[in-house]
């Protein structure tokens, strides 16, 4: 797209800082992409290291607001050279693709999009739990590939209904998930950093605690590094064979190579797997199983929430831009 003077005000060779000093981040919803573009004016940053080092000396000094999604944020090497940021606008509820310690040590402020993607997000976790459950993806590939009439029938599958579930992080979109789950008559459990109030579930002390104590471990927790790791081998080893997880999170919350051997060896009933640690690189030792549910990483891809999302992104940074306010600031 180009403004009124015929330039590409996503260009690397703009001649001067953009108006706004909004800088993107990677690719966005086209409804975000087409306002930053023609209102704000913002520059997009080089994905190519040698053009984006070009790019940097040029108009890093402009630079005010950058703005991308969970993933394609401000790392520690981006954020120290960018000398004049002031914010961080996610498109997204996880912003774990940003130095946040940076960030606050920097008085940088940011935003996410909460609440706009609770209810796909907690779809997909339900949906993910029949699935892998009930085995349907499976059963489906069997009838494709010609088993039910060569084979037989399928082989049997386990109830999802009045299970013992723990919800691994009850913020909004683990509520959401326990209510759905609560409708299938299900026993929510969960584990927090602290007890949250008024829930009515039993809380325990650790995941690991949480696993044992259940059927199947719902994980919805925040990314980033205080999460890393945490759905470790010790906590696969406490879910048990006839356990299984399903992550709707991030996929560094587990510990991926653990999760494999847990799978392979059989000392894990499943998993349903929206996220992976190197996305989209997925391991080949999850493809080849058939007690495991893949997903591309769509929890909140639906028409819908992705322009809510949009819409929200850009009410931040409108508010940033107009009085120094955010909408949906990120504590």
């Amino acid at each position: 797209m180009t403004n009124a003077t015929g330039t590409d005000p996503h260009s690397s060779a703009h001649p001067v800082p953009p108006e706004h000093g909004v800088l993107q981040l990677g690719p966005l919803h086209p409804v975000l992409e087409e306002a930053l573009a023609s209102e704000f004016s913002a520059l997009l940053l080089p994905e190519d290291p040698a053009e984006q080092d070009r790019f940097l000396a040029r108009h890093a000094d402009g630079v005010r607001v950058a703005v991308g999604s969970g993933r394609t944020g401000v790392g520690t090497d981006l954020m120290r050279r960018l000398p004049r940021l002031e914010a961080v606008v996610h498109f997204g509820v996880g912003y774990d693709g940003t130095d946040a310690a940076e960030a606050a040590a920097r008085g940088i402020v940011m935003s996410n999009t909460p609440d706009v993607l609770t209810d796909a997000v907690a779809d997909t976790a339900l949906a993910l739990y029949l699935d892998v459950l009930r085995r349907f993806s499976a059963a489906d590939r069997y009838v494709r590939q010609g088993l039910w009439e060569s084979a037989g029938n399928f082989p049997l599958s386990r109830h999802a209904s009045g299970r013992r579930v723990g919800v691994l992080g009850l913020g909004r979109i683990g509520r959401a998930v326990a209510v759905r789950l609560e409708a299938l008559g299900c026993e929510i459990h969960y584990h927090n950093r602290r007890p949250a109030p008024g829930t009515g579930y039993p809380y325990h002390g650790s995941a690991a605690e949480l696993a044992a104590a259940v059927d199947v471990l719902v994980v919805a927790v925040p990314g980033g590094p205080d999460s890393a790791g945490t759905v470790d081998a010790g906590v696969l080893a406490a879910l048990g064979p006839d356990g299984f997880l399903v992550n709707v999170a991030r996929g560094s919350v587990v510990d991926e190579p653990a999760l494999v051997a847990a799978l392979q060896e059989g000392r894990l009933g499943g998993a349903g797997l929206d996220v992976f640690a190197d996305e989209p690189r997925v391991p080949a030792a999850l493809r080849e199983l058939d007690t495991v549910v893949l997903l591309p990483h769509v929890g909140s891809a639906t028409e819908e929430t992705r322009r809510e999302m949009a819409e929200l992104a850009l009410r931040n940074l409108r508010g940033y831009l107009t009085d120094g306010t955010l909408v949906t600031p990120v504590a």
